[in-house]
């Protein structure tokens, strides 16, 4: 990556717009919110529409962020400033994208179970998730089933997330999925579960749709089966 100094030189809106949408990529990688803010302004200057800067820009820059992560050379931290970059560029683009009617690729409701206070890789998974385009409603922490049937009766989500860090709380998805279950409402939407003490045959055990171990897989996973419900 470019080091700081050279950074400070680029006039951004000197750049024709293939070597703008590039450096974006780079201030993507690198977490540089202000930079991410005034290239997506120079290309809504430029008649681009908010569409396809969140798609050419953002979403492509966090696609090459998400594989770096996944290959584990990127970490936590670096991920978290280059999503609060997205955000940056997010802010001017939702309003644009609303009033265009642009649909977004699927909804999210997620949110850490009930007894359990962990949200750094829940928070990563909803930036990461937005950062592919997705509506995603974060429903924070300590959420008793209650807080997700009322999320998913006022959204109408395609996904509901849901996360836990320790092992004594990790029980509660499957309260959860249960009581959607009991209620007719478990097919209507795609489940997953995530964090460290988890796996796979866990995820299987309490009726999810699938485990991600980490916010990359999540978008990986989120697209691929929102594509497989769609084409049915």
């Amino acid at each position: 990556m470019a080091d700081e100094n050279y950074e400070d030189d680029i006039d951004l809106s000197a750049l024709p717009d293939d070597e703008l949408v590039e450096q974006m990529h780079d201030d993507l990688y690198d977490g540089l919110r202000e930079e991410v803010v005034e290239g997506t302004q120079i290309l809504l200057d430029r008649g681009w529409t908010a569409t396809k800067v969140l798609d050419e820009a953002l979403v492509e820059g966090m696609r090459i962020v998400g594989i770096d992560f996944r290959d584990g050379i990127l970490f936590v931290p670096e991920v978290l400033m280059s999503a609060n970059a997205m955000k940056g560029g997010m802010e001017i683009l939702r309003p644009l994208l609303a009033e265009t009617g642009a649909q977004p690729i699927g909804k999210m409701v997620i949110g850490t179970v009930k007894g359990d206070i962990h949200d750094i890789g829940k928070n990563l998974v909803a930036m990461m998730m937005e950062g592919a385009g997705f509506e995603v409603i974060n429903l924070g922490i300590d959420n008793p089933v209650e807080n997700f049937l009322e999320a998913i009766e006022e959204h109408k989500p395609d996904i509901l997330g849901m996360s836990a860090l320790l092992t004594t709380t990790m029980p509660y998805m499957k309260v959860v999925i249960d009581t959607l279950v009991e209620k007719g409402m478990r097919d209507d939407f795609i489940v997953l579960v995530g964090g460290a003490p988890l796996n796979e045959e866990f995820g299987k055990a309490v009726g999810a749709d699938a485990y991600c171990r980490d916010a990359a897989v999540a978008v990986e996973t989120a697209q691929t089966l929102i594509a497989e419900r769609r084409a049915a």
